[in-house]
């Protein structure tokens, strides 16, 4: 049976970090039709489609995000956990080094549909050359109209933040990341209140893996029940 890649299409492709690359493989079509969807049912697509954070914890992913009060006086954060410390692992570098595009639109999507306008990615300080890949990447972005005031005359304002970290492992934890932009000690936080009430700077925050991000821009595009499907069969009876 040939292999399946999803968040690894770009193998062997040459510069598959650029945008153009990443839009002759369909990157951004999915934007476009989140921006005509209502936010609830972007939500309810990540939800129905079973997909789960790729960070470690294994959390349902449309749960999270319905943690979001959308009309919060506060600001909303969504912030990338690029910090990846565990020794040996390199499945969320390789995205960021070789396809940042479609961590960025994964980004774009979930922000619209939590109804925040600025989102941080938080990266290792080791990783020099994927930061600078990212920084080329928000870039183009911008440059292209996905990115800023008014993307693709939607009316939707966002603006995407790098943050270098200082290689402290704690900060692969979700609330010492957030202690960590905020300029404090890489600490993490007692919980509750848990960052989609309290998070970021003391705003409602979702915090969610590249890989996590990654997906989301295929499932807008082909669906739920196409991501549903993938893996082995849920709930068969059969017994080992």
């Amino acid at each position: 049976m040939p292999e399946l890649r999803i968040i690894r299409n770009y193998v062997g492709i040459k510069d598959s970090h650029t945008i153009e690359s990443y839009k002759s493989r369909d990157g951004y079509r999915a934007i476009v039709k989140a921006l005509k969807m209502d936010p609830d049912d972007i939500i309810d697509e990540i939800k129905k489609a079973g997909l789960r954070g790729r960070g470690g914890a294994g959390f349902p992913t449309g749960v999270k995000w319905s943690f979001i009060q959308r009309d919060s006086k506060k600001p909303i954060y969504l912030c990338c956990n690029a910090d990846e410390s565990e020794p040996g692992s390199f499945k969320d570098r390789e995205i960021l080094e070789q396809d940042p595009h479609q961590m960025l639109e994964g980004i774009m999507i979930a922000c619209y549909a939590i109804n925040s306008h600025k989102a941080y990615i938080y990266i290792r300080g080791e990783m020099p050359y994927g930061a600078s890949v990212i920084e080329g990447a928000i870039k183009e972005a911008y440059d292209n109209g996905y990115l800023g005031k008014n993307i693709l005359n939607s009316g939707f304002d966002l603006d995407i933040v790098l943050f270098r970290g200082a290689g402290a492992y704690i900060c692969g934890e979700e609330t010492g990341l957030l202690e960590s932009i905020e300029g404090k000690n890489g600490e993490p936080r007692p919980k509750p209140p848990f960052p989609a009430q309290i998070g970021l700077f003391g705003c409602p925050t979702i915090i969610n893996n590249v890989e996590t991000l990654a997906f989301v821009p295929h499932i807008i595009n082909k669906g739920y029940k196409w991501f549903s499907e993938i893996g082995i069969p849920k709930n068969t009876g059969t017994k080992i």
